[in-house]
Formats: C-alpha cells, sequence, structure tokens
C-alpha cells in the first residue's frame, strides 16, 4: 500500500490583508506590529529582572521601530531595485514587503544604542537582554512573508511543501507547485536560537555583549543555508545570492566578536554583570 502523507502540502493565504470599511490592514504591516510587541514583552522581562526600567525598552523601540523600517527599506532599494514598482511610490511600498533585514536591524540598533548612552544605561547588558527579543521578532515577521508568498525555496515534493500561486511564481518554476517554506525554517530556527540564548545566559558566565554576539552569527548561519534554498529574485555575486555572502560575513563577525569579548573577560574577576541594580536610568516622566 503506498504511502500517504498526512499533510499534502501548506497552504498559501489567498488574501495578504483584510477590509474595516474602507481601509486596507495588510498582514505584513500587522505581523511587523506584532513582532514589536514580541520584542519589547521578552526584552521588558530580561531587562526588568536585571533591575533594570521597563520604560527604557519601550523608548528604545518607539525609536528603533522607524529607524528599522527606515534601515531596512534602504537596504532592499539597494540591493533589490528591480523589485520595486515602476512607480513614484515604489520606493516606499512596504506594504508590499521589501525589508532587507540586515539593514533594518542595523538601523534599529544604532537608534537604541543612541537612546540607551543618553539614558546612562549599560549597554552590553541591555544588548544581551534584547538578542532573543531580536530573534523572536525576526520570526513573527517571517509570518508576513507567508500572506505576501514570497522568500521561498526551490520546489519539492516534500509533504510540508509550500503551495504558491502562479502569479507568484519566479520565471522558470511557473510549472512547480509547492516549495520549500524557507520562512517557516527561519521561524524554527530563531525561536531555537532564542531559546538557547536564554538558556546559555542562565547557565553559562558569559560576558556582555556575547550574547548579542551570538545572535550575529547564529542567525547569520540559518540564513546562510536559507539564501542557498531560495529561488526568488536576487543580485547575484561570484553566482551566489548577495545576502549569502553578507551572511557568512556577519557569521564570522559575529563569532569573532564574541571570542575576543569572552577573551577580554578573563583580565577581570568581576561579576560580568556590573551593576544589577541599576543597570539603567530612569526614563523621564516615568
Amino acid at each position: 500500500m503506498p504511502h500517504v502523507p498526512l499533510l499534502a502540502f501548506l497552504p498559501s493565504p489567498s488574501e495578504n490583508g483584510f477590509h474595516v470599511g474602507p481601509l486596507l490592514f495588510r498582514a505584513y504591516g500587522i505581523c511587523y506590529v506584532f513582532a514589536v510587541l514580541g520584542a519589547v514583552v521578552v526584552t521588558s522581562r530580561r531587562w526588568e529582572k536585571l533591575g533594570g526600567d521597563g520604560a527604557l525598552v519601550q523608548e528604545c523601540a518607539l525609536w528603533g521601530f522607524p529607524a528599522g523600517l527606515i534601515g531596512g527599506r534602504l537596504y532592499f532599494l539597494a540591493t533589490s531595485w528591480n523589485e520595486v514598482p515602476d512607480a513614484w511610490w515604489g520606493p516606499f511600498a512596504i506594504w508590499r514587503g521589501g525589508l532587507g533585514v540586515w539593514g533594518g536591524i542595523a538601523s534599529g540598533v544604532l537608534v537604541g544604542i543612541w537612546v540607551l548612552h543618553r539614558r546612562g544605561a549599560n549597554i552590553p547588558l541591555f544588548m544581551d537582554c534584547v538578542a532573543p527579543g531580536l530573534l523572536v521578532a525576526q520570526a513573527i515577521g517571517r509570518v508576513g512573508n507567508w500572506f505576501n508568498q514570497e522568500l521561498f525555496g526551490g520546489p519539492t515534493t516534500l509533504p510540508w511543501g509550500l503551495k504558491i500561486d502562479r502569479a507568484h511564481r519566479p520565471a522558470g518554476y511557473e510549472s512547480d507547485a509547492t516549495f520549500h517554506p524557507t520562512f517557516l525554517y527561519e521561524i524554527i530556527w530563531n525561536l531555537g536560537l532564542a531559546a538557547f540564548l536564554v538558556w546559555l545566559g542562565h547557565h553559562r558566565r558569559i560576558r556582555p555583549p556575547g550574547l548579542f554576539a551570538l545572535y550575529v552569527a547564529g542567525y547569520s548561519l540559518g540564513r546562510i543555508w536559507s539564501e542557498l534554498l531560495r529561488v526568488d529574485p536576487a543580485k547575484h555575486i561570484l553566482g551566489m545570492r548577495l545576502n549569502f555572502w553578507v551572511a557568512i560575513a556577519l557569521f564570522l563577525v559575529g563569532m569573532i566578536w564574541f571570542v575576543r569579548i569572552q577573551r577580554a573577560g578573563r583580565d577581570f574577576d568581576a561579576d560580568p554583570y556590573p551593576d544589577r541594580r541599576e543597570v539603567g536610568a530612569p526614563v523621564a516622566g516615568s
């Protein structure tokens, strides 16, 4: 008797948004709102356990979220200009997707560091607190890619293959119906890595911002595998996707950064988490 899979394929949503009166709410944007909320919740719990002010996390998110949108869009425009709609509003059409995670995280983190510096907070310690939160946010954000039917890999007949409508299939794959759900692979990887970083911080003496350095390396490692699977249009260098090379570079940077942080800590006998009771100055007005 032939084997019948329990699940023939993963369906793609037929719509990427819904109307409330004349207003259209895009699932992609809604997912990003929930992604920010997820990052705030996770980071606040970790920061407050160390004696920090939860309002500081919210302030960083208030500044970092728009900065991340701008940085993510600028990265996409610089690396995938051919995918931008040919209209005056094309560069601003983030509701159609097109946010480069590298640019978004970089700009959001830089603005967050600026806020922390102004508040006199312990920046390395905060970065370790936010690392799992960023991974949770990135996992939630990938759900938006599912609604947009983007970020999928090559054709597959595996039971969890993702069904892609013909209009969203790239050139050369019009006759293929199911593809690797790389967005789902990234969700699983990101959540697993977030759990690992939390566990590591509780069970090992990691000098900050060592967990953040491992976040950079770990996320990039997952993206290396994801980029090898993906078939959506992208810029190529030496026959490989541009983001493949970016992921390799950031994986190496993250690992070297982590090793340097931990080696530097060998010269100190002090608690790697100094001033636990005064990790961040209160936010004005809080």
